[in-house]
């Protein structure tokens, strides 16, 4: 909730009344705010003389006797309280329409708008079981840099061995960063990286799991490919041979 509050001081230079020629300040302040709080003070030279109790609907008077015989006479005839109260609707006035200047100054303002980020999960290096590497959760193409990264092992959340980079920026207005965690690899021992952003509807969650019981992808694919190139070989072998003794 915003809090608007004025302060109006009115400074007047004033001379003082001794054998040696000096210039005092003399400082009216008003203050008000939405609350209904309002204060009206008179000082000299960060003294002060007098201020307005609104709730008793008085002027207080701190300016010693010795100086004036009765200084509430004084204020009385310089109408201090009434000309206070007149001051105090004028300064809500003044608050009121700065409130509204701001609301429609923020009403003009397009809002923001948010990328919600993409993120993948991988180790820095290549698992062997009881070797220690580190899971790199990489968060990529989100806006406004505002992320929380959830580290997780078989369930539990994982808060040492935790790192986090600072948000790098990308050339379309996004940013990227990593988080890492480092872990000594064990057969079965299944992570997850969480991604929390205020453009996501939900968190974001990649897993990574450790097994080492199966070939990878990348070896079945070159696996499948050395084995195609084979046969193509032995195909286009077969068909010179045949070629060959036809043309006999």
């Amino acid at each position: 909730m915003m809090r608007f509050t004025i302060i109006i001081l009115i400074l007047n230079a004033i001379g003082a009344f001794s054998q040696t020629p000096s210039t005092h300040e003399f400082t009216f302040y008003m203050g008000c705010s939405f609350n209904g709080t309002a204060e009206v003070g008179f000082q000299v030279d960060d003294e002060q003389l007098m201020y307005v109790d609104f709730h008793r609907q008085k002027v207080v008077v701190t300016l010693p006797q010795f100086i004036v015989y009765n200084p509430s006479e004084l204020i009385a005839a310089h109408y201090v309280y009434r000309n206070s109260v007149r001051n105090r609707k004028y300064c809500l006035s003044v608050l009121y329409f700065l409130k509204e200047l701001e609301k429609l100054k923020q009403s003009t303002i397009p809002p923001e708008v948010e990328d919600p980020p993409d993120s993948i999960l991988y180790p820095s290096e290549e698992v062997e079981l009881g070797v220690e590497n580190s899971l790199i959760c990489f968060v990529n193409n989100f806006f406004p840099p505002s992320i929380n990264v959830i580290w997780t092992k078989n369930g539990d959340v994982v808060s040492e061995g935790v790192s986090l980079s600072r948000y790098y920026p990308n050339n379309d207005q996004t940013f990227r960063q990593f988080s890492t965690l480092t872990f000594t690899p064990k057969q079965g021992d299944m992570y997850s990286c969480t991604v929390e952003h205020p453009a996501l509807e939900r968190p974001n969650t990649r897993i990574w799991e450790v097994d080492l019981g199966h070939p990878s992808i990348g070896l079945d694919i070159y696996c499948g490919v050395g084995l195609t190139v084979a046969l193509l070989g032995v195909a286009t072998g077969t068909f010179l041979m045949a070629k060959a003794h036809f043309v006999q």
